[in-house]
């Protein structure tokens, strides 16, 4: 595997153990566990050349049924209508405008419900324990 996609696999699990995400525990007899996988993205600057490679670690939550495994899915995202209409007011009073990228950003969200994910293939403790997301 290259190493621009071992070095942002490693970045992942690394922003999730500072945040104190999760912690490592033996799944619980009356739990059920989520499976994981990697989803990869490579990103580009303006002028098409490579800028990163980007790896991000998620639940597979497709097996979840809602009301049992879940009781709501939100996702704060700003609505296109919104960022044309600021992106417009500050052309017209001649603001500056700044871009700012937020690595890891769901890490701030709130969880109510407990989340038991298998840790991901080739982790050192693979197979023994899970992950356990930490909750409200």
């Amino acid at each position: 595997m290259d190493h621009g996609w071992v070095d942002s696999m490693d970045n992942e699990l690394l922003a999730l153990e500072t945040k104190h995400t999760w912690c490592v525990v033996p799944l619980p007899r009356d739990k059920k566990v989520r499976g994981c996988k990697w989803v990869y993205k490579v990103r580009y600057l303006i002028d098409g050349s490579l800028n990163k490679f980007k790896a991000l670690l998620v639940v597979k939550g497709y097996t979840q049924i809602e009301g049992l495994d879940y009781h709501n899915n939100f996702s704060p995202v700003a609505k296109m209508a919104t960022v044309l209409t600021i992106l417009a007011l500050a052309s017209v009073q001649c603001w500056d405008i700044h871009q700012l990228d937020i690595s890891n950003s769901f890490l701030h969200g709130d969880l109510i419900e407990e989340v038991y994910m298998e840790l991901p293939k080739g982790h050192p403790l693979y197979g023994s324990l899970v992950w356990f997301w930490f909750c409200l």
